[in-house]
Parts: C-alpha cells; structure tokens; sequence
C-alpha cells in the first residue's frame, strides 16, 4: 500500500481568496461573517452568512467566468493554487509530471449550482422554456467542478464529486487518499467547493430553524460549544489539495505539509438530519480512522463544530467515547467559528487548516466561545490560537443524512 502525503493546498474562503490570507485571519481569530451582499435579504429571518468578499478568478478566461457557477470558479481558483502550491504551476501554466491517466480529480459539493438553478426556475416561470439558457443542467450539476479541473489540468484518471452533504469536501479527501494508497492513481487534486449563499439556501436552512438568527451581531453569531448558540452561519468557498505518494514527493523534492494515515467513514442509519443522540454514530467514524492509523496520540482536533446546539453536544459525546479519559487533555477547535460552515468545501479546507496545524505547531481557536455548554466541557481553544507541538491531528466532518467522514494527519 503506497503512503499518501499532502504536498500543495489552495483556498477560497470568507476570510481570504488565498491560503496565507486565509490562515493569517484564522490565526488572529478574525470572522468571517457579515451581512449578506450577494441578494436582497431584508426581507429573509436570517441577514447574515460568511461570503467570499474579494475574489479575482483564477483558471479561466473572461468569457468563462460570465458562464461557470460560483462554486465551479471557487473550486478552479483554490485548484490553481494548489497546483502552484505544489510545484506543478510554470510561467503559469500546467506542467504536472505524472502522466494524464494516473492524475485524479475528486471535488466534492453539498449542493452545486443553486444560483443558476435558481434563476433557470424564474425564466421558465415567467419567460417560458426558450428563455432557459443551455448552459443551466452543466453548470448546476455538483460534478462539473470537478470536470472543469480535470480539462484544465489534462488529469484523465478520474473526475469524481462525492454529494454527501457537509461531509463532501472530506469524503473527497478520503477517496482521493484510497485510489493513491491502492496504486490506481500516482496524484489526486481533491477538495471541496460551495456556493449556497442565495435566497433558497437562506430560506430553506432558515425554515428548518438550522441557521444562527443573530441579525444584529454577525461576527459573534457563529459560536461553536456555547452555551447561547442558536444554528449555524452559511459559509461559501473551496478547499482543494494536491495527494501524491510519499515515495514520489520525497523523489521530486516536493514539501510534505503531512501525511495521511488513516481515514473512517460510516452512516448513522438513524434520521436525515439529526445525529445519533448517544454519539455512537460520529464515535464509529473516529474510531475507524484511528484503528488504520494504529491508534496514535491525537494532539490536536479540527471539529465539525457547526454551532448547532445537537451537533456540539454529540460531538463531545463522541469524542468521550472515543478517547475515555484522554478526552479532556486533546485540544479541539471549530475554525467554522470564523469561516462559517462551509457545507460541502468544509471538510476539505479543515483538512487544509489541520495540515497547516501541524506543519506549524499551533492550533487554531475556536471564537465567540465566552460562556461553554454545560454539556460541551472539553478543551476548546476559546478565542485565541495556542502553539503546541503537534504529531498527529484529526478532522471529523459530519453531514445530513447521517453521512460521517474522520481523517487521521501525521507530521512528517
């Protein structure tokens, strides 16, 4: 079985359009959220999400960027910097050295194209169907982020989009880990990416009373294992990382940010939007990525830690199921605290974050944590990032329809 490691990363999120900004405002404990831009939502319960504010598309030319999705230039952004990231970015152009058919894409979104879906209901409605452009199904389906990426980069291997909810972006990183470690690619471009800040994905996540109502406050509503916290904040953007083998990395003389040692997956079978109560369901993931890492010493968590009051408490749960008595000595923070959640880019750009924890010995906060739930009583990180040396890290990402995802990171 060949080793994977992590040798490029690129973001897009609400607190930078690139990986140094965005980390930067992660390690000064700086939100991302401020009142929606992108529509008209005076009228909406909920007025506030955590946008990508400054954004120059990378990738594509002019005429592209007035026809792709949001989420598709997110992804193809994040794809380009990854790339350069990695080494494999000349006079700005693509120069992979593996050949096309051992180079895989897998990016994953939660929800794809809703704007463009969106605006394709209204004209037929209202102009009829001539009026629906052509471009409407290719661009709304999850998987052409991915597809735009393998016919930029020439990678013919594999374009895979995992559609697991708010797990997506780390089932990517998870599929993209196997088709290296089992010998079917040599390099997989993997991530996340998502574009859901628009009135139907207010109005629906708002409707099942999911989303933060803190109008009048928007740093300070996305507050993860706090006592007041009252449901998520959408976040938008992408996360995508270059996977090689070890052997190859360390023969062409790449930087290893970490490497991958074990990854679980599992369903809760129980219910499409909330977790098993006890926390066995999100337990069994962790424990399945921890059993093929041979069951290290996790010194740091990235939690999912959406700031929903059963996500938290089951959380928890689960990590004291998990690590027994161990569980109140491991750091563990939740950056959607500051990025917002992300849905379907979130578990791929925590995995960004949890490598860079790693790389750099310091672990991210968790903000607006000021007064714990009771039932939340483990170590959070509140408010300001903590230096540490970290050897093994671990990511959890969960998702609606019981869908759970864990990765296991090493410092190399």
């Amino acid at each position: 079985m060949n080793r994977v490691v992590i040798t490029g990363m690129g973001c897009v999120t609400p607190l930078g359009e690139n990986l140094k900004e965005t980390f930067d405002a992660v390690l000064r404990s700086k939100s991302g959220v401020g009142y929606i831009t992108l529509f008209d939502a005076r009228e909406f319960p909920v007025r506030i999400a955590a946008e990508v504010k400054k954004f120059t598309p990378r990738f594509v030319d002019e005429k592209e960027i007035n026809r792709y999705e949001r989420f598709e230039l997110f992804a193809l952004s994040a794809a380009y910097e990854a790339l350069e990231d990695a080494g494999f970015i000349t006079n700005s152009k693509v120069s992979i050295v593996y050949p096309p058919e051992v180079v895989g894409v897998v990016i994953g979104s939660g929800i794809g194209g809703l704007r463009i879906l969106e605006e394709s209901v209204k004209n037929l409605l209202e102009k009829g169907p001539r009026r629906v452009s052509p471009f409407a199904i290719p661009v709304t389906i999850v998987n052409m982020a991915a597809g735009l990426v393998s016919i930029k980069t020439g990678a013919r291997g594999c374009a895979l989009a995992p559609a697991t909810a708010c797990a997506a972006g780390l089932h990517s990183v998870i599929e993209g880990y196997n088709l290296i470690k089992l010998g079917l690619c040599d390099m997989v471009i993997a991530g996340g990416t998502e574009s859901s800040i628009t009135p139907v994905g207010i109005a629906g996540f708002a409707s099942m009373r999911a989303l933060s109502t803190r109008n009048d406050e928007p740093q300070k509503a996305s507050r993860p294992f706090d006592k007041s916290r009252d449901g998520f904040v959408m976040g938008e953007g992408s996360g995508i990382l270059i996977l090689e083998t070890y052997e190859n990395a360390k023969k062409r003389g790449a930087r290893i940010y970490a490497e991958i040692v074990g990854c679980g997956i599992s369903s809760d079978a129980y219910h499409i939007t909330t977790p098993i109560q006890d926390g066995t369901g999100y337990a069994l993931t962790m424990k399945k990525a921890l059993q093929e890492a041979g069951f290290p010493k996790i010194d740091y968590i990235n939690a999912h830690g959406t700031s929903t009051k059963y996500n938290d408490e089951v959380e928890t749960k689960a990590v004291k199921i998990v690590f027994g008595e161990d569980a109140k000595s491991i750091p563990i923070s939740s950056t959607k605290s500051m990025t917002g959640h992300m849905i379907g880019a979130a578990g791929a750009v925590e995995t960004i974050f949890t490598a860079l924890s790693i790389y750099h010995n310091v672990i991210p906060p968790t903000i607006n944590l000021d007064e714990p739930d009771p039932e939340c009583d483990l170590d959070y990180v509140p408010w300001q990032a903590r230096e540490k040396k970290i050897t093994y890290a671990m990511n959890n990402s969960f998702g609606f329809g019981g869908t759970n995802a864990s990765v296991v990171l090493r410092k190399v």
